[in-house]
């Protein structure tokens, strides 16, 4: 069936807005259109002729929606209201965004986005930003956090939350030149100083991997342990031990020489790298604006070679 648009204004009319259903008679319906009686009459027959069947009954005492009349009339309304929020939703994204943003970011991953963050805030001056550096699992909702930045072995399983992958980020293992060239294969990294990325106390594992499938676990005592990535990478610039981190927070200090990619072959486990959020529909246009644009301007090649 060929409807016309927009000489008809969709769907004829989309049968007048419904306004025939809601006024009850012709002379209220045109009123609520702003069209007169006569030109809204002409274009229902004109409506029913191409259809081929009688959509109202009516006559100069009554007037009654026919029953496929009715059906035809829900479909309608139905497509209306999807008119009217895909209408909303092109107004929302043409609208500047505004408002404040609260994000939260494992602590290592601060420095690799602050660029992108930085770079959104200029282009939209009426954006505030909350962004709460935090390394454990935060309840968006109960913690009003719009959008967090995750970094785990597998990707969050809660169906009310939505996701969207960014890349990978693989833990090395670095050191000093010094220290570097006393390390030989896997066993000898036992004799050496380790700096921890955990405030824990006591004995920490790494758990190692091969691309080959070979696996290794060191059981350790760090010299040094604390959360945040820079303080750690600055103990094993200064020749404190060997750290495991994240290749994204290290990768400028072993371009300068300041430290060394240690048995390369082997790292920590792959670290999926996404986006999570509430819902994607709703959501304010600048916080919809802010996950697009850390989508695409996120630096992938700052986590992997």
């Amino acid at each position: 069936m060929q409807l016309d648009y927009p000489g008809d204004r969709c769907l004829n009319g989309r049968f007048y807005k419904a306004a025939l259903r809601r006024a009850g008679r012709l002379g209220r319906g045109g009123r609520a259109l702003r069209e007169p009686k006569s030109k809204l009459s002409r274009r229902i027959a004109g409506l029913e002729a191409r259809l081929g069947v009688r959509l109202i009954e009516r006559s100069s005492r009554r007037f009654r929606v026919t029953d496929v009349g009715q059906s035809f009339y829900e479909r309608c309304k139905a497509m209306l209201a999807e008119a009217e929020r895909a209408e909303a939703l092109v107004a929302e994204a043409q609208s500047e965004p505004h408002g404040l943003i609260r994000m939260s970011c494992p602590t290592g991953l601060v420095e690799p986005i602050s660029g992108l963050v930085t770079q959104f805030l200029a282009q939209h001056p009426r954006v505030r930003l909350q962004l709460v550096a935090i390394d454990r699992l935060v309840d968006l909702i109960e913690e009003r956090i719009d959008v967090a930045l995750r970094v785990r072995t597998s990707l969050d399983g809660d169906a009310s939350l939505t996701m969207r992958s960014l890349g990978n980020s693989v833990r090395i293992l670095v050191a000093s030149p010094q220290i570097a060239s006393r390390i030989g294969d896997i066993a000898g990294l036992a004799d050496q100083s380790t700096l921890s990325t955990t405030d824990d106390r006591g004995e920490v594992n790494w758990f190692l991997e091969t691309d080959d499938g070979r696996t290794h676990t060191l059981r350790h005592e760090p010299r040094m342990g604390c959360a945040d990535f820079t303080a750690v990478r600055a103990a094993a610039i200064a020749g404190l031990g060997v750290a495991l981190l994240p290749d994204h927070t290290c990768r400028q200090a072993i371009d300068e020489g300041k430290l060394v990619h240690v048995l390369p072959a082997w790292r920590g486990m792959k670290g999926l790298v996404h986006l999570v959020f509430t819902t994607r529909r709703g959501l304010p246009p600048a916080v919809r604006k802010f996950i697009d644009s850390l989508a695409a301007g996120f630096p992938r090649d700052a986590l992997a070679r």
